[in-house]
């Protein structure tokens, strides 16, 4: 059976294995992106992992899912947010087809991640599905009929940049910002501030806790009501790290979601959270990989 490797390149880790044809995962690893250093040195590492797993297991193909906007067609970043210095014209098909001379496919993170959810996860099935991913900032992806709408120059989606209440989508509604505003609040470092202790000084019924997760899934209810009204989806699909928080978070959005929906696009709108969380950018890069060459 055909084996691939599978490459998804984050703002903090590299997550990287081999995937067989059926969609199984032989193996995962992870290092550090080490993004400061900016497009060059990401590259490098990615070069780096692809040729030791070529050389222990049978790879007829390089799936790399990324941060950054990508041409899918040249299979390079054209676009990227100030995280990753000098990432934009980055060259990853070229420069790994020229080195292995195996095939290798790119495609966004978030559009992968939304792909992995359409062909094995939480919507599948769906006609027209939207994926919101929530972390330090907020990405989504629209899959129409089981295919990713890229737009027409594959900038569909980027919804974080979307302007709100004189801000951004992902400035307002990202989960960065609870840790700012517990921190400014209480007059502390936001190191002491992350999510996961946010989150469980808010289950044991801490105010200032509770306000910021409640102001955070208010802006994410008002945000994907704005991205209803225009796409209307069959299914919203959250993911994200903060989504680990299903229990926690679920009813709020829902809430606020019928709150900035009118009555008859809510109830056909239907709210899942992410099934393959870890593993979403590496399996949609191997979907994508696949339609690719199904194609050609």
């Amino acid at each position: 059976m055909k084996e691939y490797v599978s490459i998804d390149i984050g703002g903090t880790a590299i997550k990287y294995g081999v995937i067989r044809d059926d969609g199984e995962i032989l193996c995962r690893c992870e290092k550090k992106t080490e993004a400061c250093k900016g497009g060059p040195s990401i590259l490098e590492k990615t070069v780096d992992i692809a040729g030791k797993l070529i050389r222990t297991y049978d790879i007829c193909g390089i799936c790399i899912s990324t941060a950054g906007m990508v041409d899918t067609e040249k299979g390079e970043i054209f676009y990227s947010a100030p995280l990753i210095p000098d990432y934009a014209g980055t060259k990853f098909k070229e420069t790994m087809e020229k080195t292995f001379g195996i095939p290798c496919e790119v495609e966004n993170d978030v559009n992968c991640a939304g792909l992995a959810e359409y062909m094995s996860g939480a919507s599948m099935g769906s006609s027209v599905a939207l994926m919101l991913t929530v972390g330090t900032g907020i990405g989504g992806c629209i899959i129409i009929n089981g295919k990713v709408y890229h737009g027409f120059s594959n900038s569909a989606c980027e919804v974080g940049y979307m302007h709100m209440d004189g801000s951004d989508f992902q400035t307002l509604g990202a989960a960065s910002i609870l840790s700012k505003k517990v921190a400014g609040w209480n007059q502390e470092t936001e190191e002491i501030w992350n999510g996961y202790h946010i989150f469980e000084e808010a289950k044991k019924g801490d105010e200032l806790c509770n306000r910021a997760i409640d102001e955070m899934t208010d802006i994410l209810g008002k945000g994907i009501a704005n991205i209803c009204y225009v796409i209307n989806p069959e299914i919203v699909v959250l993911g994200g790290g903060i989504m680990a928080q299903e229990a926690f978070l679920r009813d709020r959005i829902e809430e606020a979601l019928e709150k900035y929906l009118i009555s008859d696009i809510a109830k056909n709108t239907r709210i899942e959270f992410a099934k393959h969380k870890n593993d979403a950018g590496m399996l949609g890069a191997f979907y994508h990989f696949k339609g690719c060459h199904q194609k050609r």
